[in-house]
This record gives structure tokens, C-alpha cells and sequence, in this order.
């Protein structure tokens, strides 16, 4: 049985199916209310379509919210500080946590290949995830200093680690879950959810002030981790029927063998090169806030106000990103992109013209929120381009061996980032930027692939 079996392009809901909550709720949401649309996935799989979104949606909507909670960029480099730890460990937290997810995928695709039934990848990665987060309590509360910096980059390697199985994973069951010009859909509504929280998040953290404690920190560790619970729960109930499993005998062994992709596939070769280069929308972000707290200070409170940024931008821009990464996910890749490199190319200058204080009270933030819309729009529109540009363990491999690439090429922009750092902040955004824009001008290349 092959992984995907096409089904035609608007195949009609039967009759007897009921019509509950998850189908209303599902026909609102994916705009999907005149014949169930059936494009790219098996007839057996499209009745099962709403329930898989609901389902697809809570889970995921759940474990976003948890990674923002115990961010590597904010939460944690603060309980950090509270419990003592040196400065250096703080350094490690971001590339652990991109890369570490991503370096392995290579790896991970080839045994998860090897599953016909993916979805308890997925729920055994969170389960994990949960369970460091648990433990990352557990240091705060009893460890201190050196020990407690330590022992916490270790389970946020473990917790990375089970992140990358989880992102191969997902991305193939949602292959085989939810219709072609549904996926951005989802997509959206899932980062719109997550936007609604963080930005509540935000407006809560803003008004604490800068007394918080290190319970405080745990107890956002904690939350994040019960939110972990709620997502495997949620994705346990997807309907995954069995998918092929060629490719996945030999394992490990086959894992380096998937390179050649690079080499021999033109379009996933593009593909790769465009993402490489529009890495800045997510990395710029921590620069932006240094220069922010270069020149209104440090305050937990104004830390709170960029996260609300960046939740409402979330909020207010994935679901239209969605919808129209539906349509075509290289336009949105390419105009979130130009976007997000414009706008690093304006805070570079911006930062140059000792501007006032008072103006750059309300510019940072609002640069913040522009670039928090645009790199969702980049995100969305690279992830569903990726899934609708191939089908079975192609996907799989394509996910893994694009990752594993990233991965690698984030440690290095890491260390490169800091260096041009220590000379000037300035520089680095515009040479992001700049790598943005060519990013954008080399995916108006790509081969349609939605619709």
C-alpha cells in the first residue's frame, strides 16, 4: 500500500457520515463546506479529515505555546541568570536547541521511514519533551551555579533531539492526513492560536515588573511541559492509516545516501538554497533586542511588550498567510522573506541615526511585530511548499536531509553571527537582510507546487 494514494481533487463527503462538531468546525475553519476536498491523500484518509485537523490543530497549537513558554531565547537564559549560572553557558542555549532538533533529521528520516505508522513518533518526541521540561524544574529548584547551567543545556539537548523526531514525523502525517490546499490552512490557524496566547503571555510578563523569581521561570517550565502533555493527547487520536515503508530497511546505513538529493534534484536543491539564505528572519530577532535594550534598557517589562509583538503578529498573520500559502506557498515564502530582509535593512539604519529615545519607543516594537508577521509568513509558506512538492518517503527524506542541512548551516551562522557581532550589531542584521533578499529572488524560481 503505498503512502498516498491521490484521490480526486474534490471528492464529495458521503452521506452517511455525521455531521458532529469536528465536521462543522472543520468545514468553518479550512473553508472546506461544498464536497470535501480529497486532493493528494487516500479516500480512507479523507473521511477522516476533520477529526485529523481538529486534532492536528489542538496538538500542535498546544506544543507551540509550550516551546514559547520555555524559550531558549528568553525564558531560559533568565532562569539561568537566577540560579547563577556563568554567562558562557547562556551562549550554548540557542544553537542547542535550532540545531539540535535539526542535525539528526538525516538520521531520524531513515529509521522513521522504516514505520508504517508515524504518529507515535511524534507522541513519543513529546512525551519526552515534557519530561525534560519537567526535569529543567527540578534543576532550578535544586541546583546551582555551573551544575545547574549544565545540567540543563543536557536535557535541552535530549529535548532537542526528540524535537527533530517530532518535526520529521509531523510533517509526513500531515502528508497523509489533511488534503493538498488544506495544509497552509491548518498551518495558519495553528501559528494564530499560538500568537493568541503568547501575546496574553507577553502582557502578563510586561506587568511583572522586574521582580520575578525563579519560581516564576519554573513555573512557566512547568506549564510548558502539562501543555506538552495536552498536545501527545491530542495527536494520539489522529486517524494515520498504514504507509509505505521502502527505504527504511537498512536504516542508518542509508542515511548519508540521502544527500545525493542535493545533488541529483534540481527543485529540492533550490529549495534548500533559498531556505539557507532566508535563515535571517529567524535569527535576526535576538539583535533587534539587543539594540532595543541598548537604548531603553533592559527591563523585564519592555522583554514582554517585544514577545506581546511578536504573539499579535502571529495572531493577526497566519491565518491570511495560510490561505494564500495554499493558493502559492513560493509567494508567500518570497514576499514574507523581501519583508522580513526590508525591515532589518530599516532597524540597521535606524540604529546608525541616534534617533531618540522616545521615537524608538514605539519603532522597535513596531519592527519587532513586522518581522514577527513576516517570519511567520516565511515559515508557513516553506513548510507547505515542502509538503505539497513531494509524497511519501520522498517527503520524508526531503524534511530530513533539508533539516539536517540547516541544522548544520545554523551552528556555523551562529558562530559567524557572533563574531561579526563583537564588531558590530548593525552589521550582522544587514548582512542577514541582505541574504534574505537574495533568498526571496531565488524562490520566484521554484516550480508551482500548490493548488
Amino acid at each position: 500500500m503505498t503512502q498516498n494514494t491521490p484521490a480526486s481533487t474534490a471528492d464529495p463527503l458521503p452521506p452517511d457520515a455525521p455531521d458532529d462538531w469536528k465536521t462543522l468546525l472543520y468545514e468553518r475553519l479550512a473553508e472546506d463546506d461544498e464536497g470535501r476536498v480529497c486532493k493528494d491523500i487516500s479516500d480512507a484518509a479523507c473521511r477522516e479529515t476533520p477529526g485529523n485537523f481538529i486534532a492536528t490543530l489542538v496538538a500542535n497549537a498546544a506544543s507551540n505555546v509550550a516551546d514559547r513558554l520555555a524559550s531558549a531565547k528568553t525564558t531560559l537564559p533568565w532562569l539561568l541568570m537566577q540560579v547563577g549560572a556563568p554567562s558562557w553557558i547562556m551562549s550554548l542555549l540557542v544553537p542547542i536547541r535550532e540545531s539540535g532538533s535539526m542535525l539528526p533529521q538525516m538520521f531520524i528520516g531513515a529509521w522513521v521511514r522504516g514505520q508504517a505508522i508515524r504518529k507515535w513518533v511524534w507522541v513519543g518526541g513529546g512525551a519526552v519533551q515534557s519530561l525534560m521540561l519537567l526535569l529543567m524544574v527540578w534543576c532550578a529548584f535544586t541546583l546551582t551555579g555551573i551544575s545547574a547551567g549544565l545540567a540543563i543545556v543536557g536535557l535541552l539537548t535530549v529535548f532537542s533531539l526528540a524535537r527533530g523526531a517530532c518535526s520529521v514525523a509531523y510533517k509526513d502525517v500531515l502528508g497523509k492526513t489533511i488534503p493538498k490546499t488544506r495544509r497552509g490552512r491548518l498551518s495558519g490557524w495553528i501559528s494564530a492560536i499560538a500568537g493568541l496566547l503568547a501575546f496574553a503571555a507577553g502582557v502578563w510578563l510586561s506587568m511583572a515588573g522586574d521582580g520575578a523569581s525563579t519560581d516564576f521561570y519554573a513555573v512557566l517550565l512547568a506549564a510548558g511541559a502539562g501543555l506538552w502533555l495536552l498536545a501527545i493527547v491530542s495527536y494520539a487520536r489522529i486517524r494515520e492509516f498504514p504507509g509505505a515503508t521502502d527505504g527504511g530497511a537498512n536504516g542508518f546505513a542509508e542515511a548519508f545516501a540521502r544527500l545525493s538529493l542535493l545533488r541529483d534534484d534540481r527543485a529540492f536543491r533550490q529549495f534548500v538554497i533559498a531556505r539557507a539564505l532566508a535563515m535571517g528572519s529567524g535569527l535576526v530577532a535576538p539583535f533587534y533586542i539587543a539594540l532595543a535594550r541598548d537604548d531603553l534598557g533592559n527591563a523585564a517589562s519592555l522583554l514582554g511588550i517585544f514577545i506581546a509583538a511578536e504573539g499579535l503578529a502571529g495572531l493577526l498573520s497566519s491565518p491570511l498567510w495560510g490561505r494564500w500559502a495554499d493558493r502559492s506557498s513560493r509567494r508567500v515564502f518570497a514576499i514574507a522573506c523581501a519583508l522580513a530582509s526590508v525591515t532589518s535593512l530599516m532597524v540597521a539604519a535606524w540604529s546608525v541615526l541616534n534617533v531618540s529615545a522616545t521615537a524608538s519607543q514605539w519603532f522597535y516594537p513596531f519592527a519587532f511585530f513586522v518581522l514577527g508577521v513576516s517570519h511567520a509568513g516565511v515559515r508557513l509558506g516553506r513548510k507547505t511548499y515542502l509538503v505539497d512538492m513531494a509524497g511519501g518517503n520522498k517527503r520524508t527524506d526531503y524534511v530530513a536531509v533539508s533539516n539536517t542541512v540547516i541544522g548544520l548551516l545554523l551552528l556555523v551562522s551562529g558562530v559567524l553571527g557572533a563574531l561579526a557581532a563583537l564588531v558590530s550589531v548593525p552589521l550582522v542584521i544587514v548582512l542577514l537582510g541582505l541574504a534574505g533578499l537574495l533568498g526571496a529572488g531565488l524562490s520566484l524560481r521554484w516550480h508551482e507546487v500548490s493548488g
